[in-house]
């Protein structure tokens, strides 16, 4: 059952949508409900479905990668610490090849032994299809993001190597994503993804104490965590399936919920005169528009990209969000060490989008007709129809006509994934697909975008967007391990995509969440990665 209206206005008795009400567990048990705004419970098996907000939810709960992200500060963006793997480095005499020292005594929820067998039997599950083992369904979410990744071994008991398909100085970044499970309770379970999704077991501060798809999944502190300072708060954490806004803004304020992530902006001055706290922060992430680059595609011609980009009023849409974002003029704010000084200033004006439009051919008597594939909404997408919509509106003026083809958030990912030419764009006529994602490093802002070996399905180059010169400035940034001339070089790079209009950027979220008055310790990180065992 879904998180809806219906279920709401009867759980009185029994709780937020028919689970049980925070008194049906020990008097002595701390219980902390948290709405969450995506359609069902994001995989349990290891690597979570449903785009980086899931990693909070399913991802850094249940299980921990071997590089892991500082998720306890908020007054600046977060750096790469030891996780699972306590040092990391490459060799010099070979910058391909990465050497992960493992930490000691690291226990499964199972009781089985963390080791590099663990380490790469997991790489097995995601990169080998041939492995026994294999999960397509975990392979894909994690694959792209392991672009890097050419082979593995075992040094000994508690060391591993990876050897990248080219030196690469970002890609301990990649690592961020590669969560561990369970080889150990894989067997046990008689070597069955479908029933380790109801039983899983990683090395997290929760483990997983009921499932119940597209509704709820309880989560009860791992006592016997191996970091005591993330040992959670409280004893059980309900993530609730509550994929409408304004339904899990009311949720919070009748008090079915503590937390709720992206509330309903015009709901916002009622969370507030009921008690609860909005909590947003700077977030490195872009609501955006990747535009295909394939032959026949309109958006070949540069003056109708930056049309697009022109008749957006951004402050208009950050107004529609009660100021919970802030308008994009790239895809990295302008205070980023990334930014550069591109020569094309996004801005709102009509006029020159209707006379690029004009010189292209169209106009709002014979505008452009074309279809863009949108999600309905989700956790990153904000209030993804309403924007959607606006900036529909906005381009009719200027004689851009889209028409929408709206699916569910693990389908636009789906579609992201599969590129332009892949199978959901060719078959719904699709010139541009509307996504959201996190731009915490040059891997995730760039690099998987617009280089060239990264075209879809081999990356999220969605577009099939080609330049000898960009590639050239992505290949020397990986290549040199000096932060200012990395820093220097992804400014170039990101100078070339604005002035060039890759994308349509629209706004940056802020990762607004509405806490209840009772809920303590939560700490908003600059990053969709954030940490829940500091909720209570």
């Amino acid at each position: 059952m879904t998180f809806t209206r219906r279920a709401l206005m009867g759980a009185a008795a029994t709780g937020v949508a028919g689970l049980p009400s925070p008194q049906a567990f020990a008097q002595q048990e701390r219980v902390l409900r948290y709405g969450i705004s995506m359609a069902d419970i994001p995989q349990t098996t290891g690597q979570p479905d449903r785009g980086a907000g899931a990693y909070q939810f399913t991802g850094y709960t249940l299980y921990d990668p071997l590089v892991a992200w500082e998720m306890d500060v908020a007054d600046r963006p977060g750096k790469l610490v030891p996780g699972l793997a306590t040092s990391w480095e490459a060799d010099p005499a070979d910058r391909r090849k990465w050497v992960f020292r493992l930490r000691q005594g690291v226990k499964f929820h199972d009781g089985s032994d963390f080791d590099a067998d663990a380490v790469i039997w997991n790489f097995e599950k995601v990169l080998n299809a041939q492995a026994p083992h294999f999960d397509q369904r975990q392979a894909a979410q994690v694959r792209p993001r392991l672009p890097s990744v050419a082979s593995y071994r075992k040094i000994d008991a508690m060391t591993v190597e990876v050897t990248t398909r080219a030196v690469d100085s970002f890609f301990p970044y990649q690592m961020l994503w590669f969560l561990i499970s369970s080889p150990a309770q894989y067997a046990r379970l008689g070597n069955s993804w479908d029933r380790f999704a109801s039983e899983p077991s990683g090395t997290g501060p929760f483990r997983l104490a009921r499932l119940t798809p597209r509704q709820s999944a309880e989560l009860v502190k791992n006592t016997g965590y191996w970091d005591p300072r993330r040992v959670p708060k409280v004893d059980r954490l309900i993530l609730v399936v509550a994929p409408e806004a304004t339904t899990r803004s009311n949720a919070l304020i009748s008090g079915q919920v503590d937390i709720i992530e992206t509330p309903a902006p015009d709901i916002v001055p009622r969370l507030r005169q009921s008690g609860a706290r909005i909590v947003e922060n700077v977030t490195p992430h872009v609501w955006n528009y990747h535009l295909s680059l394939l032959e026949g595609s309109p958006w070949r011609d540069i003056r109708l990209r930056k049309a697009a980009n022109l008749a957006i009023n951004r402050d208009e849409v950050v107004a529609l969000l009660n100021g919970l974002a802030k308008p994009a003029v790239g895809v990295v704010d302008p205070s980023s060490p990334w930014f550069g000084q591109p020569e094309f200033r996004i801005r709102t004006d009509m006029d020159e989008a209707r006379r690029l439009v004009r010189e292209a051919g169209f106009s709002p008597q014979n505008p452009l007709r074309t279809r863009f594939l949108v999600p309905s909404g989700g956790s990153g997408q904000m209030l993804s129809m309403p924007m959607n919509e606006y900036i529909q509106s906005a381009w009719r003026e200027v004689g851009i006509q889209v028409e929408f083809q709206v699916v569910e958030l693990e389908v636009s990912y789906t579609c992201w994934r599969q590129g332009a030419a892949g199978e959901i764009a060719r078959a719904g006529n699709i010139t541009a697909n509307n996504v959201a994602y996190v731009t915490s490093d040059p891997l995730y802002a760039f690099i998987r975008f617009f280089h060239s070996n990264q075209i879809a399905p081999t990356g999220v180059n969605w577009s099939h967007y080609r330049d000898a010169e960009m590639d050239r400035l992505i290949d020397a940034a990986t290549q040199s391990f000096d932060t200012a001339e990395q820093d220097a070089l992804m400014r170039k790079v990101h100078e070339k995509a604005v002035n060039e209009a890759l994308l349509v950027f629209v706004v940056h979220d802020t990762n607004a969440r509405a806490l209840g008055r009772n809920v303590r310790g939560y700490t908003q990180a600059q990053h969709w990665f954030q940490d829940l065992t500091t909720l209570s």
